[in-house]
């Protein structure tokens, strides 16, 4: 379907707006980077095992490494592929709040949730190189995509 003139205009402002730096794709890309390798060194080697673990362990390895890829595509797309870090950002806060906190204040971590609890704080990076202006500007903001085919 083609697009009118005064659609067309509108489509490029909005896409101005949202317009980010080379900076900030730069530093974008390190995010991806360091998930990437993270989860390269830590995870894939579980793949060759998965078979041989629980199944949700097996599981948890196939999602990290599958998250891992998009991490790596995110290196050529960081815009495109912004929803893994949004991701990453938000199950590690998640499991922050939810698991580690309480152990924390009950002063009951376990050695498997300690180590989990040091590599989760990897996440530090990941909330510093999203540009969160342009994740609300973006993703909160603007309108959705519409539920029915227009007249």
């Amino acid at each position: 379907m083609p697009t009118t003139q005064a659609g067309s205009a509108t489509e490029h402002r909005a896409a101005d707006e949202y317009r980010l730096p080379a900076y900030r794709l730069n530093l974008m890309r390190f995010g991806y980077l360091v998930m990437g390798v993270g989860l390269v060194v830590f995870r894939w080697p579980s793949l060759l095992q998965a078979s041989s673990l629980s199944v949700m362990e097996g599981a948890v390895v196939c999602l990290m490494v599958a998250l891992s890829l998009l991490a790596f595509l995110g290196l050529r797309y960081p815009i495109a592929m912004m929803p893994v870090l949004v991701f990453e950002v938000a199950w590690k806060l998640l499991w922050l709040a939810v698991v580690a906190v309480p152990h924390l204040l009950a002063n009951d971590m376990d050695a498997p949730t300690e180590k989990l609890f040091s590599s989760v704080l990897w996440v530090v990076i990941i909330i510093a190189v999203t540009p969160w202006d342009y994740v609300w500007k973006r993703y909160v903001k603007e309108p959705g995509d519409r539920w029915r085919r227009s007249a």
